[in-house]
């Protein structure tokens, strides 16, 4: 009866002289190099469990990379340095999709968000909405990561992959066959005319055509009689840095500064213009949001100082950071920030946020809802013309714009169909698919939205009756984005839908009323506020 508590005893005896003889162990009075090499063999030979030999060694690296707090650097594995590679030129071995994560109460799904034209997946019949199910051998279940069903459908061009959607409405699942194909995702997908012969060029990535595409849009606007230019930032989380260096030359005069680079053992580097700038400069004006980051806040926060465009919209990201790409033996690469961006003014675009253990960047209040009052509270620089800009992390725009809101009862319409989310979104592009020939000068009709509301029910989106107020309304305006973009294409449908985009209504009221860059600039002071709702 006295054995367990011996035992008990003896280990409780061995503790002390355990912790002792670690006590005793001499070792660097500091960190160094040597204590990585000793902690790495001894868990190489002498842990319980053991490890496979190459995967503690990427472990070993990745944690070290991880413990930077730094949310852009990353240890690239071979797979991973071979997609970066390849997706960074902007064309890519695929079949011409968009994909989007969808989450009601169910399970995460993968769903086609956007069908780029003249693709393998417009000719094989592919609609928005369209839920993927599987790529080749992938099962997309709810816990499937959106970047595998994305690297799963890509490949070299010429290649063949499989797919099977799940489509309200049909009771079988759908299998398609492509042939991969080299796509080129736009930088600039169009270029129109808007309200009283505005341009208007929406830029939404920085890929290796994004500077003649720039060009290319504005000379065609410039010829077209355009009497100042919208370049849309809005949601372009850059790209490729030279190309933003190349677009800001545009509308610079040679040799300004457009971006100053600061590393830690490195002397400063100041990129300056090129003297390929627009033969025609008009009045120009940059929508900036919160998701405008890293190479367009170069644009923007270069084109404020030098009081060559109004900055207008809400505070950009604050992605300001220096990625240089280390190419490493075995087809890794290590992607480490190595410098900050600052503005000609002496702005830094970064801002700092709370990374969480998980990944996420945390901030108190998103900047989309900054108000004057607090946009003057922040550090001030002065532009080439004395003009007030202001620091603090990201692009502050000269005239604060907030985003488009959703009223509350139309707020609560789109959460009571959350549930059939997919079932809403696949019933609408379908219809406005059967809707595609309509004339131009078309109009939703009570009769269509009638047939809308049948096929909804009839896909299991219950419009509860409290929401009737707004359900016309809502459903008016879901289907005739979809069908416009159909009819009218991507240009004809954004100058249908202006008067819809308070922030692009605001640039082109203020371009209209101005006819040179310094009276668009000195509005900057009256222009700021609630926008004008229509």
């Amino acid at each position: 009866m006295l054995r367990p508590r011996t035992a008990a005893v003896a280990s409780l005896l061995l503790l002390p002289m355990a912790a002792g003889g670690f006590l005793l162990q001499s070792g660097p009075s500091r960190a160094t190099p040597h204590l990585f090499d000793q902690v790495l063999s001894i868990v190489a030979n002498r842990y319980v469990d053991s490890l496979q030999g190459s995967a503690i060694f990427e472990k070993a690296a990745t944690g070290l990379v991880r413990e930077l707090n730094d949310p852009y650097s990353e240890l690239l594995a071979p797979k991973a340095n071979e997609d970066f590679n390849r997706n960074v030129g902007g064309r890519y071995g695929g079949v011409g999709m968009l994909l989007e994560e969808q989450k009601n109460s169910g399970p995460i799904r993968v769903v086609v968000s956007r069908v780029f034209p003249h693709t393998p997946a417009e000719e094989g019949g592919v609609l928005e909405g369209d839920q993927i199910v599987k790529v080749d051998s992938l099962n997309v279940t709810g816990v499937t990561k959106i970047d595998s069903v994305s690297n799963a459908l890509r490949g070299i061009a010429g290649t063949m992959v499989h797919v099977t959607y799940a489509r309200p409405g049909v009771t079988e699942p759908i299998k398609l066959s492509f042939k991969r194909a080299v796509i080129h995702v736009p930088a600039v997908p169009y270029a129109t005319l808007v309200g009283d012969h505005i341009g208007y060029i929406p830029l939404q990535t920085f890929n290796e055509n994004t500077a003649e595409e720039v060009q290319d849009a504005a000379a065609k606007l410039v010829a077209q009689g355009a009497k100042g230019l919208v370049l849309d930032l809005r949601d372009n989380g850059g790209g490729i840095v030279e190309q933003s260096l190349a677009v800001s030359s545009l509308f610079l005069k040679d040799g300004q500064p457009i971006v100053n680079v600061r590393g830690r053992n490195t002397p400063d580097e100041v990129a300056r213009a090129s003297n390929a700038h627009l033969a025609t400069q008009p009045p120009l004006v940059i929508l900036t949001d919160g998701n405008t980051a890293s190479a367009s806040e170069i644009v923007a926060g270069a084109l404020q100082d030098h009081d060559r465009a109004l900055v207008l919209g809400t505070t950009s990201f604050g992605k300001g950071l220096v990625q240089s790409l280390f190419p490493l033996d075995g087809g890794y690469a290590l992607k480490i920030t190595t410098g900050k961006w600052y503005t000609p003014s002496g702005r830094s675009i970064h801002r700092e946020r709370k990374l969480l253990p998980d990944g996420r960047l945390v901030e108190t209040k998103p900047d989309s809802l900054e108000t004057e009052k607090e946009k003057k509270a922040r550090p001030q620089f002065k532009s080439d013309a004395g003009r007030t800009v202001y620091g603090g992390g990201g692009i502050s725009p000269d005239v604060i714009v907030p985003d488009d809101t959703l009223s509350t009862p139309e707020q609560e319409f789109y959460r009571a169909v959350a549930a059939k989310a997919q079932a809403f979104v696949t019933t609408l592009n379908v219809y406005a698919f059967e809707l595609k020939s309509s004339p131009k000068n078309y109009a939703v009709t009570p009769e269509w939205r009638a047939e809308l509301r049948r096929r909804l029910m009839a896909a299991g989106v219950v419009i509860d009756p409290k929401h009737e107020a707004v359900t016309a309304k809502l459903l008016d305006r879901e289907l005739d984005r979809r069908v416009s973009r159909l009819v009218l294409g991507d240009a004809g449908a954004k100058q249908r839908s202006l008067s819809e985009d308070h922030q692009l209504s605001r640039a082109v009221d203020l371009l209209t009323a101005a006819r040179t860059q310094n009276a668009l600039l000195a509005s900057a002071h009256v222009a700021s506020g609630p926008p004008e709702r229509r």
